[in-house]
């Protein structure tokens, strides 16, 4: 029998991975949701319905028509600094959307699969976190982040919660780009470009959170899960790294502290993840960071 999965967020940056990955497999039924029509129609075997998951009684339809097996969340209103002051909007997609696909997940069944972020920790070590480290969010995207990992643990019985930093990867149109891309373009233009030099990250190769995802439905542990990449460097140093694979100015990149910056959202100093259990119980294998750029940027490996 071919696995039903629903995928929400399909029209987002690794919503869309997610899907055009599990739709070329025969094991999967794929079916994709998102507020907006399908970005790139007729692309792949799968279906797309557009729903509101904000909406109850659209979301009650959904899983009706669907009856998903597993259900993979990758929808969020995920920018800080639009988050810190739009709490409401924050709240309804963050925490309230989350906890209505976890009771429709456990009504129905399904495996919930559901996307979180590194923002979850206060940034305040200089080590990698483990799924065991307390949280402790530093900005409201965060809180709401964190709020929704709390609901899935209360209400799903078979769940599994994915952490992710700095996704990376080639966008498609219609797409919000990633740090890379817009590195790689203002270089391209010969613009400046000002990067934080005191922030740590894990940046994530989206292919890997695909992978990441597919282990999850087919090795249904319940719990949280680091699927980010193995390489923690600076935002800067990630900067530095496009422009030497791609031979552009790197002189045009200038570092700048997170107090420089002046940012109005706060951010953790250091959110770099451990993929040790992932890598132990799921046998994940992450690209390396230049492995990631290689194929993002089409520069063929030597």
């Amino acid at each position: 029998m071919r696995k039903k999965v629903l995928i929400i967020g399909a029209n987002g940056f690794t919503g869309r991975r997610v899907l055009d990955d599990l739709s070329r497999n025969i094991a999967y039924r794929v079916t994709g949701c998102s507020l907006h029509d399908d970005i790139c129609p007729g692309s792949g075997d799968y279906h797309f319905v557009r729903t509101d998951i904000c909406d109850n009684n659209a979301l009650e339809k959904l899983f009706e028509a669907v009856r998903p097996d597993v259900v993979v969340n990758t929808s969020a209103l995920s920018v800080p600094d639009y988050c810190e002051t739009h709490h409401e909007e924050a709240d309804a997609i963050n925490i309230t959307a989350v906890s209505r696909l976890a009771e429709y997940c456990r009504m129905h069944d399904s495996r919930f699969i559901h996307l979180s972020t590194d923002f979850v920790f206060s940034g305040n070590t200089d080590r990698l976190y483990t799924e065991e480290d307390t949280p402790g969010p530093v900005n409201y995207y965060g809180h709401t982040k964190l709020e929704g990992e709390k609901r899935i643990t209360a209400i799903c019985e078979n769940y599994a919660i994915v952490r992710v930093v700095v996704v990376y990867g080639a966008a498609l149109p219609g797409q919000h780009g990633n740090i890379l891309q817009l590195v790689a373009d203002r270089l391209r233009n010969n613009e400046e470009i000002f990067v934080v030099s005191d922030q740590w990250r894990t940046p994530t190769y989206v292919g890997d959170i695909s992978q990441g995802v597919e282990k999850l439905i087919n090795r249904p542990r319940n719990g949280i899960y680091h699927i980010c990449g193995s390489d923690c460097l600076t935002i800067a140093d990630m900067a530095r790294r496009v422009a030497d694979l791609l031979g552009l100015d790197r002189s045009l990149i200038r570092p700048v502290t997170t107090k420089e910056m002046n940012e109005k959202t706060p951010r953790p100093r250091f959110s770099g993840l451990s993929i040790e259990k992932a890598c132990r119980e799921l046998g994940y294998q992450p690209h390396t960071l230049e492995e990631g750029m290689k194929i993002m940027f089409g520069v063929y490996m030597h």
